[in-house]
């Protein structure tokens, strides 16, 4: 793992990116209307009740933690990122909201009875200790839940855009090695991790999220406004690359969706939930 300490590290990044006022609201504005419609399958996916002690790691902007306050639990989100828990504490002033570490949490073991994960897998250093530490502070019998955006290989606006900065973006803007951004949407990788740690029923299915957009290019905009690794690619590219890469997202979003005048992008996810032993 890349030290944290170096400023180029990807946990550098991260932070970076993340503690950005402009970013973490771009997020909240614009890329999460597709994160928003995967909140009810990660609530459903812990089955929290009125009696439910629940932990929302990488929180950010507290939409599933408005979602786990709305089935009754009493809940904490922890977040590394000010500018996200400034957004969050007043998005849902029934929970409680901390800065931390998704690796080092400093709660006692078996603390609560559900852990959910939203979209946070892929922007921590280490994925393997997070699932470690969320094993740690749930009771047995506990459940786990995550969501990870599918990877270019299925139809989506992720690959769109990664593609495209493939195919045009300056060759000397480049991501800090870290883990990939969708390796946690494969059982094949997730589920491993999960048994190791000491989860058992491991299941997972695919959420039909999407944006509805008026302009084929803004899948472009909102990664590259609102997220961590692509504003890191993004936002650097010459004038002519970016354009280009702009262009390429609007091409594929039209030959994939139409004409328009509206287009519903895909931008699927996987939920993974599992259960403490």
């Amino acid at each position: 793992m890349a030290n944290e300490d170096d400023a180029n590290s990807f946990a550098a990044l991260e932070k970076r990116e993340w503690s950005d006022a402009g970013v973490a609201r771009s997020y909240a504005r614009a890329f999460a209307q597709a994160a928003d419609m995967v909140v009810p399958y990660l609530v459903a996916a812990v089955g929290v009740n009125s009696d439910a002690r629940a932990l929302d790691l990488c929180c950010g902007h507290g939409n599933v933690t408005a979602g786990l306050v709305g089935a009754g639990a009493n809940v904490t989100g922890l977040d590394f990122s000010p500018a996200m828990l400034e957004m969050a504490r007043e998005a849902v002033p029934d929970a409680r909201f901390i800065e931390g570490d998704a690796m080092n949490l400093g709660f006692d073991a078996g603390t609560f009875d559900a852990v959910t994960i939203g979209f946070g897998m892929p922007h921590v250093p280490d994925p393997v200790r997070v699932v470690e530490e969320a094993r740690r502070v749930l009771r047995p019998g506990g459940r786990l839940a995550f969501s990870v955006w599918c990877g270019p290989e299925i139809d989506s606006a992720f690959g769109y855009v990664f593609g495209a900065i493939n195919a045009h973006g300056h060759p000397d803007i480049a991501l800090p090695p870290g883990p990939g951004a969708n390796d946690y949407a494969d059982p094949a990788i997730a589920f491993p991790v999960l048994t190791a740690a000491g989860f058992t029923d491991c299941h997972c299915t695919t959420v039909a999220s999407m944006w509805r957009v008026d302009d084929p290019g803004t899948p472009y905009d909102f990664f590259r406004e609102g997220t961590a690794r692509g504003g890191a690619l993004l936002r650097p590219q010459p004038e002519a690359n970016a354009a280009a890469i702009r262009k390429a997202v609007a091409a594929k979003v039209l030959e994939k969706h139409g004409d328009g005048p509206r287009w519903d992008v895909p931008i699927p996810a996987v939920v993974t939930s599992a259960t403490a032993i």
